[in-house]
């Protein structure tokens, strides 16, 4: 668990897709800083039960109900939301068509659009939805949506995800200028390939590997990558939890409008 460097006690904060991966590290550094924490997520992790605290809430993000329902029940519990975090979200490597025409199962489906659609696009914006009416109401709050670098720059096998993250980025613009009089900032976080514990195993490499030509080689790719980078290395989980704990505080009071990069330099997908 983090270090506490920020203080955040006393405020109430859904970190959506909270059981793993980036939701995980950024759960349990508001909570380590002082949040009440929700990690609101289709699956419960364990090891939160012993984290004083962090509650977790199942939530599937695609269906507004179960949106309805997670935050209905934070509200009733803690009486306030100070801060979302939209993280969840969900990607499969697809290219528009298979040009190579070795793998068929490579090019974009109904399937792929419609769930990639329903957790990062409809998700972000009934949770949003959600959350925005009490956060109206007590005047007062901080959205942020996790974008991605692919949002904005566009990525090879990618454009359904990349189309996804892109509506979030127009979201977040537009929501902060209709939230701001009510004192709700909304911000984006925009981060690019970073060291996450699982990108899909093998399948997933073999998959880019071929929609982008290359040897099906882990280190080779995390190495192509890097190199694109200015900084010369993937960014790190503490990294991107550290920065939404930022956002979320009062130190950053008069940050809205605005998707901040996190992706060292990077600005080519």
């Amino acid at each position: 668990m983090s270090n506490k460097w920020i203080n955040l006690s006393d405020k109430v904060v859904i970190v959506t897709g909270g059981a793993g991966g980036i939701g995980e590290a950024m759960v349990r550094n508001f909570a380590a800083n002082g949040a009440r924490t929700i990690a609101a997520d289709i699956k419960i992790n364990e090891e939160y039960k012993n984290i004083e605290l962090i509650d977790s809430i199942i939530c599937d993000v695609s269906n507004k109900k179960s949106i309805d329902n997670m935050v209905e029940t934070v509200f009733e519990r803690y009486g306030k939301i100070d801060g979302l975090i939209n993280n969840a979200g969900v990607g499969r490597i697809r290219l528009l068509i298979d040009y190579y025409g070795k793998k068929p199962e490579m090019e974009s489906s109904e399937d792929d659009f419609d769930y990639m659609v329903n957790v990062n696009q409809k998700g972000v914006f009934f949770c949003s939805q959600a959350v925005a009416r009490i956060m109206v109401n007590q005047k007062s709050g901080v959205i942020v949506n996790v974008t991605s670098e692919a949002g904005i720059e566009g990525s090879k096998a990618q454009s359904i995800y990349a189309g996804t993250k892109a509506a979030v980025h127009a979201f977040g613009l537009s929501w902060a200028k209709e939230l701001g009089p009510y004192n709700i900032r909304v911000v984006g976080l925009e981060p690019a390939m970073n060291e996450r514990t699982n990108l899909g195993g093998d399948v997933y490499f073999e998959e880019l590997s071929y929609a982008r030509g290359q040897e099906p080689d882990p280190k080779k790719i995390h190495s192509d990558y890097s190199k694109k980078i200015p900084l010369g290395r993937l960014g790190r989980l503490e990294e991107l939890a550290d920065l939404a704990c930022y956002l979320v505080s009062d130190h950053a009071s008069y940050i809205t409008g605005t998707t901040v990069s996190i992706t060292g330099g990077k600005s080519k997908g």
